[in-house]
Parts: C-alpha cells; sequence; structure tokens
C-alpha cells in the first residue's frame, strides 16, 4: 500500500500532472467567478451605454471585488499537486474570509470612478473647459492602481483596512514595475472590452486574475518580508 501511494506521490509531483493540476484550477477559478459574478454582469450586458447608466454599473460591478479577491487568494494558496486538489473549497474559504474587506476597498473605489465618469462625461453640459479632462483622467488613474494594490494586500494579508490602504499607495512608488504592470494589465482589460464585450472578459476572468497575481509578487514578497513576523 505504501508502494502505491509513493508511486501516486510521484506522479503528483511530476511536471505533466503539475501543469495539469494548473489548468484545472484555472478553469474552476474561472466557473466560480463567473458564478460569482452573474448577478451583476447579466444586467450590465443589457445596460445601455449611457452616463446616467454608470451609477447602476456601479452597483452591478460590487460582486466583482470580492470574487477577484477570493480568486486571488485561491491561485496564492492552492498547491500544483493533483493528489491534493481542492480550489472550490480554496475558493469559497478566501471569499468569506475576504469579503468584508474587499468590499472595503471596492466599493469606495466603485464610488469614486463612478463620481469621476460622470464628471467626465458632462464636462460640456457644466460648461467646465475641456482640460479638467487631464486631471480628472490622472486622479481615475492614480485610484483605480492604488486599489489593485490594496485589493492584492487585502486578499493575501490580514490589515487593517487603513493599513491595507497606505501599504496600497506606498508601494505605488516602492514598486514601479508592478504600477506599470498593473496598468498594462488594465488598459489591456479596458481594450477587450471596448472591442469585444465584458462577456469576453469574463471569461478569460482566471487568466487576467493570474497575470495581476504575477504582477503582484514583488509587492507582495516585500509586504511579507518587511511587515510580517
Amino acid at each position: 500500500m505504501s508502494g502505491a501511494a509513493h508511486t501516486w506521490r510521484q506522479f503528483g509531483d511530476g511536471p505533466l500532472s503539475r501543469a495539469a493540476a494548473r489548468v484545472y484550477t484555472l478553469l474552476v477559478v474561472e466557473l466560480l467567478l463567473l458564478l460569482a459574478t452573474l448577478p451583476g454582469l447579466l444586467p450590465l450586458l443589457l445596460l445601455s451605454p449611457d452616463a446616467s447608466n454608470l451609477p447602476v454599473a456601479a452597483v452591478l460591478l460590487t460582486p466583482v471585488g470580492p470574487a477577484v479577491s477570493a480568486a486571488l487568494y485561491t491561485l496564492r494558496h492552492q498547491r500544483p499537486d493533483v493528489t491534493d486538489l481542492r480550489p472550490a473549497a480554496v475558493f469559497l474559504r478566501g471569499y468569506r474570509a475576504n469579503l468584508a474587506g474587499a468590499l472595503r476597498v471596492w466599493a469606495p473605489t466603485l464610488l469614486w470612478l463612478t463620481v469621476l465618469a460622470v464628471n467626465l462625461a458632462n464636462l460640456g453640459a457644466a460648461a467646465v473647459p475641456g482640460w479638467w479632462a487631464v486631471p480628472l483622467v490622472l486622479i481615475g488613474a492614480g485610484v483605480t492602481l492604488c486599489a489593485a494594490n490594496a485589493l492584492v494586500i487585502t486578499s493575501l494579508f490580514d490589515f487593517r483596512t487603513r493599513d491595507v490602504l497606505r501599504l496600497a499607495a506606498h508601494f505605488l512608488v516602492r514598486t514601479p514595475g508592478v504600477t506599470i504592470g498593473n496598468a498594462l494589465l488594465l488598459a489591456a482589460a479596458a481594450g477587450i472590452t471596448a472591442v469585444f464585450s465584458e462577456a469576453v472578459l469574463a471569461m478569460l476572468g482566471a487568466v487576467v486574475v493570474l497575470a495581476f497575481l504575477r504582477i503582484g509578487d514583488p509587492m507582495v514578497h516585500r509586504i511579507r518580508k518587511e511587515f510580517t513576523a
């Protein structure tokens, strides 16, 4: 019996098995991401692209933050071993553990971005000079990148929300590679949405989250080394 267990363990530790485990984990995470965000994504696909619908879109996007947080947690903590594959259980554990923290980051971010987007959409009606769009866009980019850092931190560490936000802002400058990488990833996501649709981006959700996690690795390593025991 012990010989059979050893043989199975060797199989589970092989490179092909690890690759299969990662693919399986990504597929399960993708399915769970879709299930967790479906209540908001379905109505969002039917929403007309009008500035007056921006607040509604923000509300519909609220489930995305906790779902992405749970996916980050799963991809970080799931072992790439076919003998110990439980991505669904890890996802649910991460969702329950990170729900409150993710919402404390995600909901204010959506609020800020909605206010900025509404202002940008109504510059002409408010008789505001066109150059005002530049600082509004820069503020929106800063809020988004800071929120990206904060979502990774709150998903993988147990810090108070105010400490999460401080660290997120700090590492915008401390790890410029992470900031640039996140900016490029967000630009790619926006491009996919603009050219295709939100549905296509949702179908690539697990891959995008994995890229998001890999980009944030330098920040995660520094936080673990400098701010945890």
